[in-house]
This record gives C-alpha cells, sequence and structure tokens, in this order.
C-alpha cells in the first residue's frame, strides 16, 4: 500500500471526529469523537514512520505515547461523566454549564 492511502484514511476519520465534535451534545460522543481523532493521528504517525522518506521507529514511539494519553484521557473522562450524570442526571454536554449544585 501506498503512503497516500494511509493519509487518506486518517484524513476521513479526522473528519468523522470532527463531524462528531461539532454536531453532537452527548457527551460520551464527544470522548468517542476525540478518540477517533486521536486514532487519526496515530495511523498518521505509524505510515510516516514505515512508508516517509527517512524511515525509522520515532512515529511508532510518539504513537505508544499518544495511545497511553488516550487511554488515560478516556478513563479520566468517563469518571468525570458518570460524577456528571449522577448529579444532573444527563448526558447532554450542553447541560453541564456550571460545576455549582
Amino acid at each position: 500500500m501506498y503512503l497516500t492511502s494511509y493519509l487518506a484514511l486518517a484524513a476521513i476519520l479526522f473528519c468523522i471526529g470532527l463531524y462528531g465534535i461539532l454536531t453532537k451534545r452527548n457527551a460520551v460522543m464527544l470522548l468517542f469523537s476525540v478518540e477517533l481523532m486521536l486514532n487519526a493521528v496515530n495511523l498518521n504517525l505509524v505510515a510516516f514512520s514505515r512508508l516517509g522518506f527517512y524511515p525509522n521507529v520515532e512515529g511508532q514511539i510518539f504513537t505508544f505515547f499518544t495511545i497511553t494519553v488516550a487511554a488515560a484521557e478516556a478513563a479520566v473522562g468517563l469518571a468525570i461523566l458518570i460524577a456528571l450524570y449522577r448529579k444532573k442526571e444527563t448526558a447532554e454536554a450542553d447541560q453541564y454549564n456550571s460545576m455549582k449544585g
């Protein structure tokens, strides 16, 4: 496969994630959209590290760190969403405009 096919797939994934961020109101869907965008970045990093002008493992190392950050973001984000859901009893992001009781 060529580098352009990986870049096209990553662009499609990133656009789907961006569309989800801009249009969805559900907080869980917002987290999923951020994860899609991070996966598009990971795909670009791995594709450039394997098929770029100067192939090396640096892109794969950055991908490992990005996956670690994404896992931490998902865990903390879901914990916050569970706490907010228990408080407000809704998963709509526009209802979370205040952290006060």
